[in-house]
């Protein structure tokens, strides 16, 4: 199996998706800053990107849910 498709594969496993998940979480925490920094300065427009950035975030968190549970769920019917 060629590189590529084991990477490809990894993505789609449930480690992968733990580890979209990490990715995801570990960018909350820029936005957190950015959210901060925004309230410090009073900057209304950096503060609108950081809170559409944490959006973006919370909506991929939520879809990599929805794929955890859906591979849970192949799981069972499997069996």
């Amino acid at each position: 199996m060629s590189a590529i498709k084991k990477a490809k594969g990894f993505k789609k496993s449930r480690p992968g998706t733990y580890l979209s998940i990490a990715g995801s979480l570990f960018g909350a925490v820029s936005v957190a800053k950015q959210i901060k920094k925004a309230r410090f300065e009073n900057d209304k427009l950096q503060l609108a990107d950081a809170v559409v950035s944490a959006a973006a975030i919370v909506t991929g968190v939520a879809l990599l849910v929805r794929e955890l549970k859906r591979m849970g769920d192949d799981d069972v019917l499997a069996d």
